[in-house]
């Protein structure tokens, strides 16, 4: 088979559903890095069953089409797969423990040339199984550099968020686990790029790579603690571009910048940024 751009646009991925528990919930917080501090600190109250919050970046891995590049009729060079971008809005706090569901779609397919492959927009929104709170919308930007060439529209060009010539109003450094990959991927994400190094090398990384939404998860949990006294609700959304690779155990330094009720910030490893274009509104 060859890649069909129309077959993609309009896929039907079906809806997915997923009840979730607590510890599915600190499972996850754990997969990201907290308690991010050591000792006694309200990092604890996304890991402790009896206090329990949920981070709100929880809610992107819920009722997931899964690894969806790999379905065979849609033929896409899975292995040249990157995760480019991820946008969300966080409608309703997560419930300690519901059932939810999903329903992708591709909104938007841009076809950057043969030598540098596609772009494609898949939305879905996590809404509750029962009464149908809407708790999280969600754009996730995916780079197929294996299949471009095929005369579609190219990428819009768009105003990036800059962060201030300032100096920052927070820093923070985060240490991963080089187990990192490996417990987050037990939050449903199995791609095997992050486990396999046979894969890895086959992607052109030297080993398995961190999952962009683990790091995703972590830029939560530090603009949560450091603008939003903790607290889920106050987190509206979370946007950012992952611009380069992290490897478990890489150290990420935060930079962030308060603009009214947005948060500006950037990620480097070393003197390679690793995150940037990105922007947190807050209540």
């Amino acid at each position: 088979m060859v890649f069909d751009p129309d077959r993609l646009r309009n896929w039907d991925f079906g809806e997915q559903r997923q009840s979730y528990a607590s510890r599915d919930a600190i499972l996850y917080a754990l997969g990201v890095g907290l308690p991010l501090l050591p000792g006694e600190s309200g990092d604890l109250n996304f890991v402790v069953e009896d206090r329990l919050r949920v981070l709100p970046s929880f809610a992107v891995t819920l009722a997931t089409p899964g690894m969806w590049p790999k379905i065979p009729e849609l033929d896409i060079d899975w292995v040249k797969v990157l995760h480019m971008a991820h946008a969300a809005r966080f409608e309703a706090p997560l419930p300690t423990q519901a059932e939810v569901v999903s329903r992708a779609r591709i909104t938007e397919l841009y076809d950057r040339g043969a030598d540098k492959g596609s772009v494609c927009i898949l939305q879905r929104q996590v809404r509750d199984a029962k009464d149908g709170t809407v708790y999280c919308t969600i754009d996730q930007t995916v780079a197929m550099r294996g299949n471009g060439g095929f005369g579609g529209n190219p990428m819009p060009k768009v105003e990036r968020p800059e962060p201030p010539s300032r100096a920052p109003d927070h820093v923070e450094c985060v240490q991963t686990s080089p187990r990192a990959a490996l417990i987050y991927r037990l939050s449903g994400d199995y791609n095997p790029l992050h486990a396999d190094y046979d894969v890895a090398r086959k992607a052109g990384y030297r080993q398995p790579i961190l999952h962009g939404l683990a790091s995703y998860g972590t830029v939560c949990a530090v603009v949560l603690r450091a603008f939003c006294d903790g607290d889920p609700a106050r987190l509206k959304s979370l946007n950012l571009r992952f611009s380069g690779v992290v490897m478990p155990g890489d150290a990420l330094d935060f930079s962030c910048w308060k603009d009214g009720s947005r948060i500006l910030f950037e990620a480097r490893v070393g003197d390679r940024t690793v995150m940037d274009q990105g922007v947190a509104e807050i209540g």
